[in-house]
């Protein structure tokens, strides 16, 4: 038994991920939730929008005309970060200005062509689309070369930086590691050399045993906030077999992550009854990098609100200069969570 008190005292916890540690102060706030608690009219849209970049069969910023799709729809994004034509170049001027160029490919998934819709008010049916489009575009997108990481994410609500609420992800690909995949896949690395074993397979199994971070779960995956959560009301979606990337998914588990996507994101939605703000992303193995049989497939969500559907937890001060800190625990959020209902706010008002 440990002699710290995770309620109460001031402690760091350990991002096993990462190998970063967060500072958490619970004694800071007995009743964290004691500001106002105050729900906003729900963002009501029409099922097509004529000035929408992405609703079927209108034009987009760069002239391009959508298709007029019935399922999810993807294009390469007229606007992207990466580009595939990028020449190669780089600089170094004594070691203390160095850059290098960077090549890739951006591209935008339409969930669905309702321009009203949201994924916890998806069907069932609709997200396994989107997931078999997600393993489509990674299958495409590692048969280049070229390509070393492939990151699906998506952010929703402006508060996020969402410039279209349309519902729609991203995928990005490129030609280099980022630092949080590299961080991911060494900590990894590290345990699966060590004991043999997937080192979010011993967590999720861990998890479930301790019940107190555990959000949800179904025959294929856990939902839980994990042990050192920095945002308020983060989770992470783990797959229950070591699983690589989504290529190795089965037609069942591709319908479990959809219950557990649809099922997390009602419950986020509930929260404040207003369309949750959030970014999330998956997390698999790097492509053309060699096998790495330490990495194990998982989705985290990072929702921004704290007190209120206006009140967001912005990271300043002590955070920005030395290391993430929250007040109110793991365990607090996921008991939250937990007793929020799985049935849309928005159905149970009809």
């Amino acid at each position: 038994m440990s002699d710290l008190d995770l309620k109460e005292q001031p402690h760091t916890r350990l991002n096993i991920l990462t190998g970063e540690w967060i500072l958490v102060s619970p004694h800071r706030t007995k009743r964290p939730w004691q500001g106002k608690v105050e729900t906003v009219p729900s963002n009501e849209r029409p099922s097509y929008d004529p000035k929408c970049y992405l609703c079927p069969g209108n034009t987009r910023a760069d002239g391009t005309v959508n298709p007029h799709y019935t399922d999810s729809f993807v294009f390469v994004n007229d606007y992207s970060a990466l580009l595939e034509d990028t020449p190669g170049g780089s600089l170094n001027i004594q070691g203390l200005l160095e850059a290098k160029s960077e090549k890739g490919i951006c591209k935008v998934i339409s969930f669905s062509p309702d321009h009203s819709l949201t994924l916890p008010t998806l069907s069932l049916a609709t997200i396994v689309k989107v997931i078999e489009l997600w393993r489509e575009e990674f299958k495409g997108l590692a048969d280049d070369p070229t390509i070393k990481h492939i990151q699906i994410f998506e952010n929703k609500g402006e508060i996020m930086g969402a410039s279209n609420p349309h519902p729609h992800g991203q995928i990005w690909a490129q030609g280099s590691l980022p630092l949080e995949i590299v961080k991911e896949t060494n900590q990894q690395k590290k345990y699966f050399e060590q004991k043999g074993r997937s080192l979010l397979g011993d967590y999720w199994v861990l998890e479930v045993e301790q019940k107190d971070r555990m959000v949800l779960e179904n025959e294929h995956f856990v939902a839980l906030v994990p042990f050192w959560a920095v945002w308020p009301y983060e989770t992470m979606i783990i797959s229950k077999r070591h699983i690589r990337t989504i290529v190795e998914f089965t037609p069942e588990e591709d319908g479990a992550l959809a219950d557990i996507l649809k099922r997390l994101t009602a419950k986020y939605d509930n929260l404040f009854e207003i369309s949750f703000p959030y970014s999330a992303g998956i997390h698999q193995s790097p492509v053309n990098d060699g096998e790495h049989p330490e990495w194990h497939w998982h989705m985290h969500f990072y929702p921004p609100l704290l007190r209120s559907a206006t009140v967001k937890k912005f990271m300043v001060g002590y955070e920005m200069l030395a290391n993430p800190q929250r007040d109110v625990t793991a365990e607090w959020a996921a008991e939250k969570l937990r007793t929020l209902s799985e049935i849309h706010f928005k159905e149970t008002k009809q």
